[in-house]
């Protein structure tokens, strides 16, 4: 393989399923990773129960994330005795150590606004797998669908980006040409209403996310 020539696939989590056959039929369309909402505050949020039944449903090679916002460690805990879970996602002010106490592999949400030092924040949370670029709202953490300035974004990392906020089947390829992320996670973007994913979009996004990767004149992040 001529490495030159190698452009990595992008992927994509598709985040706040509620009900059972909306997240096997978008497996089967090809997600990279389905993402569960355990959030009181959110529209999106999911008991541990049916989360379970959809986790027992979905086919092989599917990332399982769980969405926690400033959680109590031993609600954490217990959620994950009852839902088998393979990545954590932190969309609050939790510590590094916090996040690592789980053992469990972790991303860290990042709000993004001119005040937010990336380089920083890849030192604090080294342990971290990637970090989760999404919109900020002062009174929202997550699930906004608002789109934020991606020049934000230094063009060099350390860690993995994973773009959000805003992102649908319209957008999503100037996302991927101008910021060149790991992966793209999407909510709003592909629902009919809250945590109702419509099928036609979640095809959609995805058709978008794979012309891009066939794209020769895509950018790359160095």
């Amino acid at each position: 393989m001529n490495a030159a020539n190698y452009h990595p696939r992008v992927r994509v989590k598709i985040c706040g399923f509620t009900r059972r056959s909306d997240a096997v039929n978008a497996a089967i369309l090809g997600v990279d990773a389905i993402g569960l909402v355990f959030y009181s505050a959110s529209p999106r949020c999911v008991s541990p129960d049916t989360a379970a039944d959809i986790v027992r449903a979905l086919p092989p090679f599917v990332t399982v994330v769980a969405l926690f916002v400033d959680e109590q460690p031993e609600t954490i805990r217990d959620i994950l005795r009852q839902v088998p879970v393979d990545l954590l996602q932190f969309h609050g002010d939790e510590s590094p150590e916090s996040c690592g106490s789980f053992r469990v592999p972790y991303i860290k949400a990042v709000r993004m606004n001119s005040e937010v030092d990336i380089e920083e924040i890849e030192q604090r949370y080294s342990g971290a797998r990637g970090l989760l670029l999404d919109a900020y709202h002062p009174d929202q953490k997550g699930g906004t669908g608002l789109q934020f300035d991606w020049d934000l974004i230094p063009r060099k990392t350390l860690m993995p980006v994973v773009l959000a906020g805003g992102l649908n089947p319209d957008n999503v390829q100037d996302a991927l040409g101008r910021v060149g992320p790991f992966a793209v996670d999407v909510s709003s973007g592909v629902e009919s209403g809250k945590g109702l994913k419509d099928m036609n979009k979640v095809a959609a996004f995805l058709r978008e996310v794979q012309g891009f990767d066939c794209r020769t004149d895509k950018l790359e992040r160095t």
